[in-house]
């Protein structure tokens, strides 16, 4: 079908040029007294078969140039073509208007060269500048958004650094599901964006043949959801993509190195990746360490042994918010309620783990 549309456009192309260019072109060659050459079906018949002829070796190479811009089109992301046609649009515009002041001129050459160039250059530069400043314009817009109540609201505790309220959601933390609880709180400031490879990403799990991956993804996207309609901040989704990069986990420490933002995460291989990388995180298990009692050597505590341990004669406990205690000499005690006593904390990104003995045991009471 494409290829007969082309054919058909080379031959109405071949036709107007003829009607418009060949009775000239008889005149320079001194063709005038020939029949039937001022006829203007004659010259547009002329004209068709001569790009008939032309039809017979471009049609195929531009048939292949349509597909792939087609194809480029089609893969592009929509804020791209959106902003780069929104330039687009401003380029000519500026060039409609200076041609008027270049009409006024009276000058040959300007009035009628000048203002198709200044067409074709201001066009290009237009659209080059909301295509390559599309963040700019997006940053802009959701500033605008952000000057509504919640901002006026804010005003009174100090204006935040720009970079500082966007805050971009891994796969991790969209499905754990604690980032709804902490932004109805109203702890967490600023817009929470939600890149569309994300989405996607989230979108393939709930579609997956596996009940347990599938159960998670729909999990995540009812906290979307959740975070969409509940008071709290804008939630921003950005279609910006990096098609050299395959990991999600490295496209998005890339978009929040170029929008200046956190990556918020509980992910601890994305923490140290994002930390490599430069980019500030927000570890929601950081968080939920940190709001957790603080336990101390020596401290008394009430358990239940559930299962032994890695190592040796170790048993393994858990507290209610599950955190998990070792208790060495513990194994003994499975499937039964023991008083421990704290002997060490190791807190990191992963989580909290307490290390514990039975209060009964003789190394305790002596500690």
């Amino acid at each position: 079908m494409l290829t007969r549309v082309v054919q058909l456009s080379f031959l109405l192309i071949g036709g107007t040029l003829g009607v418009l260019f060949l009775p000239q072109l008889f005149t320079l060659f001194s063709f005038t007294s020939t029949p039937f050459i001022n006829n203007p079906y004659v010259s547009a018949i002329l004209g068709a078969l001569i790009f008939y002829l032309l039809n017979l070796f471009l049609t195929s190479p531009v048939v292949n140039f349509i597909k792939w811009m087609e194809d480029r089109l089609l893969k592009a992301p929509v804020f791209d073509l959106l902003f780069g046609t929104i330039g687009l649009m401003v380029g000519l515009s500026l060039a409609f208007l200076a041609s008027f002041w270049l009409g006024s001129l009276e000058i040959p050459f300007i009035t009628s060269v000048l203002p198709t160039v200044l067409f074709v250059i201001l066009g290009y530069l237009g659209f080059q500048v909301g295509f390559k400043q599309r963040e700019e314009l997006v940053r802009s817009v959701q500033m605008a958004r952000l000057s509504g109540p919640k901002k006026k609201e804010a005003e009174g505790t100090g204006a935040a650094v720009e970079g500082n309220l966007y805050k971009l959601l891994d796969t991790s933390v969209i499905i754990d599901g604690r980032i709804a609880d902490i932004s109805a709180t109203g702890f967490l400031e600023g817009v929470l964006v939600v890149p569309q490879f994300v989405l996607t990403e989230l979108q393939h799990i709930a579609d997956s043949s596996d009940t347990l991956k599938r159960t998670k993804g729909r999990r995540g996207l009812d906290v979307l959801k959740r975070l969409q309609t509940d008071e709290g901040p804008n939630v921003l989704i950005v279609d910006q993509d990096f098609d050299n990069v395959a990991e999600v986990d490295l496209k998005l420490v890339r978009l929040a190195k170029e929008m200046g933002g956190f990556v918020v995460t509980n992910d601890f291989n994305l923490n140290k990746v994002a930390d490599l990388h430069g980019v500030s995180v927000l570890n929601i298990n950081d968080l939920a360490n940190a709001v957790k009692p603080v336990v101390i050597p020596g401290e008394e505590m009430h358990v239940v042994v559930i299962k032994d341990g890695k190592e040796h004669n170790q048993g393994v406990a858990y507290l209610d918010d599950g955190t998990m205690i070792v208790i060495e000499d513990g194994k003994s005690y499975i499937g039964n309620a023991v008083d421990v006593v704290v002997t060490s904390v190791l807190q990191t990104s992963a989580g909290r783990m307490i290390f514990a003995k039975p209060k009964n045991d003789k190394s305790a009471k002596a500690n």
